[in-house]
């Protein structure tokens, strides 16, 4: 009771025969798809940047009104 049975590890491979075959798992886009997506996130962090900019704005201005 309370045994447990020993496992065989199986031998561990080079570091780098390891890297080859997780990085030949990887799927990889398109290029039309790839050209989709980075667009997307362009656009977006653009469009985000404006939002924050003119918040920063609105907010120094309400400061500034407050305090003078």
């Amino acid at each position: 009771m309370g045994e447990t049975a020993k496992t065989d590890k199986t031998p561990k491979k080079s570091w780098s025969d390891g890297l080859k075959a997780e990085y030949n798992k990887i799927v990889w886009p398109d290029k039309k798809s790839l050209g989709k997506q980075t667009t997307a996130v362009v656009v977006l962090s653009v469009i985000l940047g404006v939002i924050i900019a003119v918040l920063d704005f609105l907010v120094q201005y309400g400061v500034d009104f407050i305090v003078k």
